[in-house]
Order: C-alpha cells, then sequence, then structure tokens
C-alpha cells in the first residue's frame, strides 16, 4: 500500500524535537492534496525521515492523535483521519513559567472545592477514574474588583489531596501543582475558542447573556504524559484578547 509522504525539515536542537517534529507532520497532513495516501510510514521509517529517535518520534505522534488528525492501530498502522483538514486548532510553544505569569497578578476568591463526577466530555482524560477533584475560582481586577474570568479545575485525586486550598487564592494551579505540590510537569496544551455566555457564566463576570467570552481549556500532563489537571476558564471578551509573537530569527 502507498504511504503519505511528509515535507523534511531543518530541526532547531534548541526547541524540543519531537514538538518541531508534530509540527512538521501536522502541516503536511493538512496540506495534503485531496488524492494523497492516507495511511503514514512505519513510526521507524518517520523517525529516519526526521532524524530522530523512535521514543521522540512516537511523542510526535501521540500529539497528533490526541488532536484527532491521526489513527493508531495495532498491526494495521497509523492512518490520516480522512476528514482531518484545516481548520485543526493550531498549537504554539511556550513555557510553563510563561503560563503562571499570564494567570498571576489577580485577585482570586475560591468559590467551592471537592470531590465531583468526572465530567463526560471529559472522561477521555480520566479513563481510569470515576471521579476527581473540582474547584471553581472567580478572579477578579485587583484595582476596581471587577470580574475578569471563573476557572473550573479538575485535578486527579492522589495529586489533590496535597493541594492547600488557601493556595490556590494566591496563586494559579499551574504554580500550586508544581512549586506547592511538588508535580513534575511535563507539558500543557491550551486550546482558545470563542463562545456565547451562558446563564452561569453571565452573572459571575457580570456581563450580559450570551456576550462573547473566550473559553481556554488547558490540559497538564505530569513528567509520565498522565493528565494532571483540566482547567476550563471562561475569559470576558471585552477584557482580553489572544496575541501571539513569532521569532523569525
Amino acid at each position: 500500500m502507498t504511504t503519505f509522504a511528509p515535507d523534511s525539515i531543518a530541526l532547531n536542537r534548541k526547541l524540543p524535537l519531537w514538538y518541531q517534529v508534530s509540527q512538521s507532520l501536522r502541516a503536511s497532513i493538512l496540506g495534503r492534496a485531496p488524492d494523497a495516501p492516507l495511511r503514514l510510514p512505519t513510526e521507524d521509517a518517520l523517525a529516519a525521515h526526521y532524524g530522530v529517535s523512535v521514543l521522540t518520534m512516537r511523542q510526535a505522534l501521540k500529539e497528533l492523535e490526541e488532536e484527532g488528525l491521526i489513527s493508531r492501530h495495532r498491526r494495521r498502522g497509523t492512518f490520516i483521519e480522512p476528514h482531518a483538514r484545516r481548520g485543526a486548532p493550531v498549537r504554539l510553544l511556550g513555557s510553563v513559567d510563561a503560563i503562571v505569569a499570564q494567570q498571576s497578578g489577580m485577585r482570586t476568591a475560591l468559590l467551592e472545592h471537592g470531590p465531583v463526577p468526572v465530567p463526560a466530555d471529559l472522561s477521555g482524560y480520566f479513563p481510569d477514574l470515576p471521579e476527581v477533584a473540582g474547584f471553581r475560582r472567580l478572579r477578579s481586577d485587583e484595582a476596581t474588583g471587577e470580574p475578569t474570568n471563573h476557572a473550573r479545575n479538575y485535578v486527579r485525586p492522589d495529586a489533590a489531596a496535597r493541594i492547600d486550598p488557601a493556595d490556590l487564592e494566591r496563586w494559579p494551579m499551574t504554580k500550586v501543582l508544581r512549586d506547592a505540590v511538588g508535580v513534575r510537569i511535563g507539558r500543557i496544551t491550551d486550546t482558545v475558542e470563542a463562545r456565547l455566555a451562558d446563564p452561569e457564566t453571565a452573572r459571575l463576570l457580570r456581563v450580559p447573556l450570551l456576550s462573547p467570552i473566550l473559553h481556554y481549556t488547558g490540559v497538564t500532563y505530569d513528567a509520565d504524559g498522565q493528565v494532571l489537571d483540566v482547567a476550563l476558564i471562561h475569559y470576558r471578551g471585552d477584557r482580553f484578547s489572544f496575541t501571539v509573537t513569532l521569532d523569525a530569527h
């Protein structure tokens, strides 16, 4: 069977190799011709193509699989999903410290916390758990007291058991998990999309019903690739924008 031929890239040793490979392969998949084969080469062939280890290649493929661009079948191989066309979310590389900085600098009220059933739409992140620890917070502008965002976090119980709730009124969840709990964070995947405010969000953020808001989903993985925390945050659309700066050098 003919296999898909991805583009080649020159890798930058200052950035994670799996990330560069996943983004290159992602671009090849989304920009493929309509009649291009759907079957990908083997892991060994792809690793040789990009000049990386098989372990690095597996991590890159796992990223694309989680994004829904490919599916992997034991003994059959790896295939591009037929519907995988342009419109999939763009993923950008940053640091944990950058995310912590973006989440800091606001007054935070912890509204509630305790065990909750895993939400149906998040079950794929916690396939081995019937319930997780839920935390709900409201952040406000330090100067004006005006609400700016409403956050829900769903955290693995073993990590949540070591969280001091008072810390969540001082620090972002990412910082609490890393610095207070002592978890080794491997990566964080962020997705930002536009939505309309539902009744609860409108009330908490003091905006009209169906006002535009920014909906952020942040999935935090530990060093072993296990999901630690899923954050769902609603930002006021009139207070936040999404800016990306790319260094061309």
